[in-house]
């Protein structure tokens, strides 16, 4: 895997995407904020409508959006500035592999997945985020007691969700708070526009 593209360093700068010096060892995050605080991670963070919100809401803690896509990245970079938000951070990179390979263990108080890449076709849904090994990774990432937030369009993949959360004896099902629900995606707000619902699912670790 190649690095992602360079970025200036935050330190200095008010660029709030951080370059990896390697991708081959745990990011030290610790650097990355000016406050020690709760770290809340969003895996495909797209154009940040989420996270950039979310964070200016709760400055108490700390945000790490995470999108591959250079030209959203970009976004939640912009986004953060213009808000002059502290709390926000981002990474170019594929979710799946900051997930099991960058993240710290049992650095983040919540991990936040929403529309992800639902890959209809049934020949694809192997390459699903949200699939039969991802509630071991997503326990190995949270703190005891952290949560795990999804949301989806895609009925299929919503009750695979359910299913492989549902088997997780780690995971125990929760509400998503209110507070959290009325923040929504981009894709969210343009799928609630044209009707259609958004299926919400919450977990625990236990």
């Amino acid at each position: 895997m190649s690095l992602p593209a360079p970025s200036p360093s935050i330190e200095g700068s008010s660029n709030l995407l951080h370059t990896f010096a390697t991708i081959t060892e745990r990011i030290d995050l610790q650097p990355l904020f000016p406050k020690q605080q709760p770290l809340e991670v969003e895996l495909g963070c797209g154009d940040a409508s989420f996270i950039a919100e979310y964070a200016k809401r709760h400055p108490g803690r700390n945000f790490l959006g995470v999108e591959r896509l250079l030209g959203r990245i970009q976004k939640l970079d912009r986004k953060g500035r213009r808000a002059r938000l502290t709390n926000l951070r981002g990474v170019r990179i594929e979710n799946a592999y900051f997930l099991e390979w960058l993240l710290p263990h049992r650095s983040a108080t919540a991990l936040h997945i929403y529309f992800p890449d639902p890959w209809p076709k049934k020949k694809h849904r192997r390459h699903r985020l949200v699939g039969g090994g991802f509630p071991a990774l997503a326990a190995r990432s949270l703190i005891p007691g952290g949560a795990v937030y999804l949301r989806t369009d895609d009925t299929d993949y919503f009750e695979q969700m359910l299913t492989v959360f549902g088997a997780a004896k780690e995971f125990a099902a929760v509400e998503t708070p209110t507070e959290l629900a009325e923040v929504r995606t981009d894709f969210e707000a343009d799928f609630n526009a044209k009707g259609i619902p958004t299926l919400l699912a919450g977990y625990q670790l236990r």
